[in-house]
């Protein structure tokens, strides 16, 4: 293996074959993917499909049916009996259901897959002369990569450059403190990993400054690649709900498990055939306990967050979406997330005053706002055709283009004023410096950002040409430009400089890292040279988001770093900032005590000139207040704040990679009413889930409810073994999961959030649930009483002339159309309740094909029941009896009746 750290920069770039100006062609890069494959760790083994089958019959209820039905072959085996139908039967249904769970578990799997790669990390990659973002995993040996801070370093790499480069390597090495990083020296061959200063290692992170660098080895022949380090988890954790639901599971498995005991014990009391009570029994239970809860909820949970992630929110952490439908609080930044993120220079103020754009003091301000500048100007094309496009910070992008406007050229001003130190720009200081060397020699430091600081650094002002002293008079007028920019919603940046004596220049340039005391010395004595004014107008669809939020209950609060009188007039805007709130900066908010915070925060809806420390004291203060809150961010220190809150929100398009890492989901498009659909998304999901967990166990207490109360009433048994396994089929899976589809109720953002420690069975669903099985129970004794009473009566009354009254009947008596029409109301009743879970509203208000996956489950199911009662050989199989117009009425009746009965109940809702 290469030691690429004991060569020089270029060398490695003549060893990998590549150009540090140009980077590979495409025709290259396609080659080399070839050969060394795509960047990524291997994952582990995945279940094959045929492990995950077996793992289907582990439960111990299963194992107890299969062993029954083996139990049932040998007995008919030892009498002589040719009568394997049942147990055949019986392990068909039991495979049937293994292969529907496996088909689950895939599209679960599938779905989580999808959702990773919609968050999959990229890279900035210069190829055939252009910079342009890719997907990290497209990288090859010989990339040359970009590296910001908060990114994450792709793969390993040899640096070509490293402007205060620091890297936090803790994954690969441990050291918990940054690495700085120098691109220019050559190591010694034995060099340890933890010192190699000249390499970037794949999965660490850029934490300060920029660089350069040429990949030298991607996915598995990394270092980390080496160690088998997984940059992701691959198992996903259940979420809280699935763990409450499991446990609701276990508990009301064992409570149907006694129940089926009493039943099997109560049957045996009356003389039932021993082995026909425990199949019912055994059968009963497995259709009874919802074990099948979690699985449901996954399946539901990821058919929800792929339609979020459709309107540009990707969840990367699935317990978030439980957490928004209970949202009171979001805290958004303003740049991007409620504005367009297009920026556009609109006014430059100098001394004087307004300054007309295509005049001197323009073009300076505008020159020295270039060169102190990280975007990247790229011109493609010629005459006609030519295109001019800026990647970078909105902000330095619409200064750059502004420049180029009144033809400065950026890579023209960087070739003749070479930039020899900087000091990147950091949300702390809420400045950067740039140092450049003219060409005459002379050396200027070039400072800008937010004016509030930038001001408190300036001796000087420029006016005229000239350096004067910044006295009070100049201050107050600048201010007063400032302010009054600031109130038209303009952000306001300050451009100063300063000159460097000429003896620092050996300084500057011999060092790859200069004290912190040194970087304060040369941010300081400035001349303050004038303002620079852009608009970034709201984003059309906030304020309907923001009025949406209000009826939802939820607070909108803006945070931002720019000036109290820009955030408060978009605020105001927006209709976040009305008449009875306030509006805080960061300077005050720092001089408040925590509980002081806590008990005046509900008062205040805009927070400006605030640092990501603040962010985090924002959301606990929040948090203290009994608020769910969401956070938005997009920079390195914002990831404690993302951590912090209930729900961390990244930014798609402007967030690095660190704060994507932190967050619970990413906005792909940064925009504030990506959040509130997802939090309307998430209550919609969370609704979906009780109506599926509703269906199921009232449907389940419904199964249990029939064969009881025939069992304590003397009456057969209403359902044999593989009828209750076929209805637990049958109504279990495609309704439950249709209803995961279904829409959000249109008022669902007119509800208030729902309270975290409100649990799922609140608001008395366990008594709909109850109730609703009891109702389900009693039509499918009543359709049995029926079919017995009035179609098997003549069977019935044989039975009695041949063996007397005193016989026990349901010892004596097939009740082949009883327990049809019985078996026919159980499942179709079940079909027609799923319609019931849809709403608390009418269905006659939402309409019942408005959602057209549950009609078609509808179909489908019903479909399957009346074939297995209508055609012949199936119901020779189920031990039914096909029924005459008369019997499908009275089960047609019955099994809408709970249709009507809830309707009934709804009201006029």
């Amino acid at each position: 293996m290469m030691n690429w750290h004991c060569i020089s920069k270029d060398d490695a770039a003549k060893e990998l074959q590549t150009s540090i100006e140009t980077g590979l062609t495409k025709k290259e890069v396609v080659k080399r993917q070839k050969k060394y494959g795509i960047n990524i760790l291997e994952a582990k083994k995945k279940k094959s499909i045929f492990i995950k089958f077996f793992s289907q019959f582990a439960d111990f209820m299963i194992i107890t049916l299969i062993c029954a039905a083996l139990v049932s072959f040998l007995v008919s085996l030892l009498h002589g009996e040719l009568d394997f139908v049942d147990p055949i039967i019986i392990l068909f249904i039991i495979t049937l259901n293994a292969i529907l769970g496996v088909l689950q578990e895939t599209k679960a799997e599938k779905s989580l897959e999808a959702l990773q790669k919609m968050s999959a990390p990229t890279a900035l990659v210069l190829r055939e002369g252009i910079i342009s973002t890719v997907d990290a995993k497209d990288l090859v040996p010989g990339d040359i990569i970009y590296l910001e801070t908060g990114n994450f370093v792709p793969a390993d790499a040899r640096l070509i450059t490293a402007i205060n480069l620091k890297i936090e390597e803790a994954s690969l090495t441990g050291e918990s403190h940054p690495v700085e990083k120098n691109a220019e020296i050559v190591l010694a061959e034995d060099t340890l990993l933890a010192d190699r200063i000249n390499m970037v290692m794949s999965s660490c992170i850029v934490t300060y400054g920029r660089g350069t660098a040429i990949v030298t080895a991607t996915g598995m022949n990394s270092e980390v690649g080496h160690i088998a380090k997984l940059i992701m988890d691959d198992d996903t954790p259940m979420t809280p709900l699935q763990k409450r639901l499991a446990n609701t599971g276990k508990a009301l498995g064992i409570a149907a498990l006694l129940i089926c005991i009493v039943i099997f014990l109560i049957g045996i009391l009356k003389n039932r055939p021993i082995f026909d009570m425990f199949m019912t029994s055994v059968s009963l239970a497995v259709a009874a306990i919802p074990e099948g809860l979690p699985a449901i909820v996954t399946i539901m949970l990821s058919l929800g967050v792929q339609r979020m992630a459709k309107k540009n929110a990707v969840i990367r952490k699935l317990p978030a979406v439980e957490t928004l439908g209970s949202a009171t609080v979001i805290c958004s930044d303003k740049t991007g997330t409620l504005t367009q993120n297009k920026m556009t220079v609109t006014e430059i103020s100098s001394f004087q005053g307004k300054e007309s754009p295509t005049s001197n003091f323009s073009s300076f301000i505008l020159s020295l706002g270039t060169l102190c500048n990280d975007s990247i100007l790229q011109i493609t094309g010629k005459g006609k055709h030519t295109t001019v496009e800026a990647t970078g910070e909105p902000t330095e992008k619409a200064i750059i283009m502004a420049a180029n406007q009144i033809e400065l050229f950026k890579p023209k001003l960087d070739s003749s004023n070479p930039r020899i130190y900087e000091i990147p720009f950091d949300s702390t200081r809420k400045l950067m410096t740039t140092v450049h060397k003219n060409p005459n020699g002379e050396v200027k430091s070039i400072t800008k950002g937010a004016f509030d600081v930038l001001i408190n650094n300036c001796t000087h002002l420029y006016l005229n040409g000239k350096q004067l002293p910044l006295t009070k008079s100049y201050l107050q007028t600048i201010n007063r430009y400032n302010q009054n920019m600031a109130e038209r919603a303009l952000r306001v940046i300050a451009v100063a400089y300063k000159d460097i004596p000429s003896d620092q220049l050996t300084k500057l340039k011999s060092s790859t890292f200069i004290s912190q005391e040194y970087n304060r010395k040369l941010e300081s004595g400035l001349t303050l040279v004038g303002l620079i004014g852009m608009i970034d107008p709201p984003r059309e669809e906030v304020a309907q988001a923001v009025l949406t939020c209000q009826m939802a209950g939820i607070k909108p609060v803006m945070i931002t770093g720019d000036h109290i009188s820009t955030a408060s007039a978009i605020a105001k805007d927006l209709g976040i900032l009305t008449s009875n709130d306030m509006a805080m900066t960061g300077a005050e908010l720092s001089q408040m005590s925590n509980d002081t915070l806590i008990e005046k925060i509900p008062n205040y809806r805009v927070f400006a000139r605030v640092s990501p420390e603040h962010k985090v004291r924002i959301v606990k203060a929040f948090q203290a207040r009994g608020e769910v809150v969401a956070m938005t961010g997009d920079g390195v220190n914002d990831a404690p704040a993302l951590k912090a809150a209930d729900i961390g929100c990244a930014m798609g398009i402007t967030g690095t990679d660190v704060a994507k890492n932190a967050a619970d989901m990413i906005l792909t498009d940064d925009n504030f009413a990506t959040i509130v659909a997802a939090v309307q998304e998430g209550r919609g999901i969370y609704d979906n889930i009780k109506k599926a967990i509703h269906f199921l166990l009232s449907c389940n207490i419904g199964e249990i409810i029939t064969i009881f109360t025939a069992i304590l009433l003397g009456l057969p048994s209403p359902l044999l073994a593989v009828q209750l396994l076929w209805v637990n089929l049958v109504t279990d899976s495609l309704p439950a999961i249709s209803l995961g589809v279904e829409p959000a109720a249109k008022d669902i953002m007119k509800k208030k959030p729902i309270p975290p420690n409100k649990g799922m069975f609140a608001d008395g669903l366990v008594f709909k649930i109850i109730i609703e099985g009891i109702l389900i129970g009693f039509l499918s004794l009543l359709a049995f009483i029926i079919g017995i009473r009035v179609y098997d009566s003549q069977t019935i009354s044989d039975t009695v002339l041949r063996h007397g009254s005193t016989v026990e009947i349901a010892a004596m008596i097939t009740p082949s159309i009883g327990r049809t029409m019985a078996f026919a109301v159980l499942s179709l009743s079940q079909l027609f309740h799923s319609f019931n879970m849809r709403s608390e509203h009418s269905l006659a208000r939402i309409g019942v094909f408005s959602n057209i996956k549950l009609v078609l489950s509808f179909i489908v199911c019903a479909f399957l029941q009346i074939s297995v009662i209508s055609i012949k050989p199936l119901a020779n199989i189920f031990k039914v009896v096909p029924l005459n117009p008369a019997q499908w009425s009275v089960v047609i009746l019955l099994s809408f009746l709970p249709i009507v009965v809830v309707e009934l109940q709804k009201g006029k809702k």
